[in-house]
């Protein structure tokens, strides 16, 4: 008899404390997404409290999620899971890495990962695949272009070697990749609703301003997301029956 193996949400970070209360968490809305795949059992664990990662072995896939830190700061608890992706990807475990976990896959692979020259691109962004993508099995069945939520400072400057470009735009080159048959990073944000960005933005209208952008213009123009959020159950879909 075959045991069904748990998805594993690896916090690396949290929403404000007023975006929780009111719209819940990053893992809470990337379990949402894994649900709609068909994903029954899915476990939370807290990285950055310092939380031991279980062997990779015993998971069907892995999902990093977001966080306000920084990768290029070198914290203990995001270095301490370097090995243990390292020990993921050679297992060839399915792994979605998102936003920071998007930087910190692609840092613990050997790629290059720091602040973006042109500051911060937030708001609903066009991605587009590229040629490489076509056969994809993730991002395969998306359109060529389509939009998604962003919010980001730090980008992946330099891809780890071997891996495949599969997305990107204008502002920033590295949207998504893949490393062997199913390690995945994506910077934009496919558990983001439109609400939830715009709850972000409510309070970095100051910030942004300091470097000349409009919080309350990029909320007005924020717009549902729904092929970048169709990547959740199929990441899900693709875990559950390797």
């Amino acid at each position: 008899m075959t045991i069904a193996r748990p998805l594993l949400i690896v916090k690396t970070g949290s929403a404000h404390a007023h975006i929780r209360e009111r719209l819940g968490d990053f893992h809470d809305w990337i379990a949402t997404g894994l649900r709609e795949g068909g994903a029954g059992d899915i476990r939370v664990v807290d990285a950055q409290a310092g939380a031991p990662m279980p062997p990779v072995d015993n998971l069907a896939g892995i999902v990093l999620t977001g966080s306000h830190a920084m990768v290029s700061d070198r914290e203990a608890w995001s270095e301490a899971l370097v090995p243990w992706l390292r020990q993921a990807v050679k297992a060839e475990t399915p792994l979605l890495g998102i936003c920071y976990g998007h930087q910190l896959l692609a840092h613990a692979l050997g790629g290059e990962v720091g602040f973006h020259p042109d500051g911060v691109e937030i708001g609903t962004v066009t991605v587009q695949r590229n040629a490489a993508s076509a056969s994809d099995p993730l991002l395969g069945c998306l359109p060529m272009a389509f939009e998604a939520q962003s919010t980001h400072w730090q980008s992946v400057r330099k891809l780890p070697p071997g891996a495949v470009l599969l997305a990107g735009n204008a502002f920033e080159r590295h949207h998504a990749y893949r490393v062997g048959p199913s390690a995945w990073g994506v910077q934009f944000h496919p558990e983001f609703s439109d609400e939830a960005l715009r709850a972000y933005l409510d309070g970095l209208g100051p910030t942004l301003a300091k470097v000349g952008q409009d919080a309350q213009a990029i909320a007005a123009a924020l717009k549902p997301t729904p092929l970048a959020a169709s990547l959740l159950p199929r990441f899900a879909q693709l875990s559950l029956t390797r």
